[in-house]
């Protein structure tokens, strides 16, 4: 009986160690990821704009969305890096002030080198610093429903795209884009109050074990910097094929969301039509992050073999895009367009929830950085390549058969997973003994996830030694 009331208390902490606060992070999740990216998916109302008011060409404006999402998950791992070293609740805060101060310095821009660094690279170092940090946090409250939380966290971005787009155009109209973007910088600082609703976490004393000498030599430097950033992860073999797989993925993902209504428009539907097609894809966008999170938690199927299936299909109906619309059927277009849109959102909640159970609890704050850093190229290279295979064929249908090519190549990287083909969950990993030299180096990394109210100072591990809490 002694020790049946301290596993009922740590299970429940585990579950959600700040009592019923997880769900208020969530909903601070909601908020920040549609002013991330929901606000990035709307911008394209600024374009027309921009190419009249600066006179440059579509090529030289359409750099400044790129060089938003390429600094947002650029800077992914320093965001990780300075929540391992110092405090989430203090970073997201500082990104959210980012993020809404480029948008604010943006509405005085001259030029575009001005919009490059305003919008793209201080509010995309905004982005990087809110956005891994807030997802790990949720994550680490809860450990039975990381799917559904993902996924209802994640829903914003398609209900803020449909928003924002009709919202902004309505600012450019009252305000002129210089008084749009300003009222968007001060938008964006209400990033700044969801980072204030992370608890700061508890920090204890670092053990006396390294002195002063150590501390300051150039070895012990290297040792901090790699734990911080979880280098060690890069020679993780099965963290390196998960990373290799979703980067594949990434490379077609986002091709749809560019090119679709072009290719609706060059398949002989009107623009209004063409617009649909898109609109109806985000909202079973919506539909499959939810559906595809209640789903995954209930625990009849591994969350890597979901993340396959719904990866798979994906590909195929990006394939079967210009294939529907040959005939001229719109009907069968949509109805492409709309398994398209929830296969697509309902991989998405997926993709980090498997994290931790590849690398554990305690490294998933690093894991998720790096991952975001990794994939970055891929989602840059997508969008060119099909634009390229455009125009050396004159039509969308080999860029679209190449998108879901890269989809489908990725989830057969996956099945090359350790334990893959197993129909349970493999032991929960254990952290290297190369990153347990320093422990002295980490002693904050090591109460990342501890509950603010405890007497005692308790760590990760205790969290993650359990695989039938930790790994559904």
């Amino acid at each position: 009986m002694t020790n049946a009331k301290p596993k009922a208390e740590v299970r429940s902490d585990d579950e959600d160690p700040g009592g019923g606060w997880g769900w208020v992070l969530v909903g601070a999740l909601f908020v920040s990821t549609s002013l991330v990216f929901g606000l990035m998916r709307s911008l394209g109302v600024f374009f027309v704009e921009f190419v009249q008011y600066f006179e440059e060409s579509a090529q030289a404006i359409s750099w400044i969305s790129s060089t938003g999402l390429a600094a947002q998950q650029f800077f992914s791992p320093l965001g990780t890096a300075l929540c391992n070293a110092y405090d989430t609740r203090v970073v997201v805060m500082t990104g959210g002030c980012l993020a809404g101060l480029g948008f604010i310095l943006a509405s005085q821009a001259t030029s575009l080198v001005h919009l490059y660094l305003t919008m793209g690279v201080i509010s995309g170092l905004g982005w990087g610093l809110v956005f891994t940090p807030m997802v790990a946090t949720v994550m680490a409250n809860f450990t039975r429903r990381r799917s559904l939380v993902l996924g209802v966290g994640f829903s914003s971005i398609g209900l803020s795209s449909f928003a924002f787009n009709p919202l902004f155009q309505l600012l450019v109209e009252m305000y002129a884009w210089r008084g749009a973007l300003l009222i968007l910088g001060g938008l964006s600082l209400n990033i700044v109050a969801c980072g204030a609703l992370i608890r700061p976490r508890r920090r204890c004393k670092a053990p006396a074990k390294v002195d002063s000498e150590s501390r300051s030599s150039c070895a012990a430097t290297l040792r901090r910097v790699s734990s911080y950033l979880e280098l060690s992860l890069l020679v993780d073999r099965p963290y390196v094929t998960y990373t290799l797989a979703v980067t594949l993925l990434n490379v077609g993902y986002f091709v749809p969301y560019f090119h679709l209504v072009a290719h609706s428009r060059q398949a002989g539907f009107s623009e209004y039509q063409a617009a649909f097609v898109m609109s109806a894809a985000g909202a079973t966008d919506i539909l499959g992050r939810v559906v595809s999170g209640w789903f995954s938690d209930l625990g009849h199927f591994r969350l890597i073999h979901l993340l396959t299936l719904w990866t798979t299909l994906a590909g195929l109906f990006i394939m079967l895009l210009p294939v529907s619309s040959l005939s001229g059927s719109y009907a069968a277009l949509m109805a492409i367009s709309l398994l398209y849109g929830f296969c697509s959102g309902a991989l998405t909640s997926l993709v980090f929830a498997v994290v931790p159970l590849i690398v554990g609890v305690e490294r998933m704050m690093g894991a998720l950085g790096l991952l975001q850093l990794i994939e970055s190229s891929a989602g840059l290279l997508g969008t060119p390549l099909s634009g390229l295979l455009k125009d050396v064929t004159g039509n969308y249908t080999a860029s679209f058969v190449v998108a879901g090519t890269f989809l489908v190549l990725g989830t057969l990287t996956m099945t090359t997973l350790p334990h893959y083909f197993s129909c349970k969950e493999p032991p929960p990993p254990q952290r290297r003994s190369l990153d347990n030299k320093d422990k002295g180096l980490r002693p904050e990394l090591e109460q990342m996830h501890s509950s603010p109210t405890a007497t005692s100072c308790r760590g990760v591990n205790e969290v993650s030694s359990k695989p039938q809490e930790c790994v559904s």
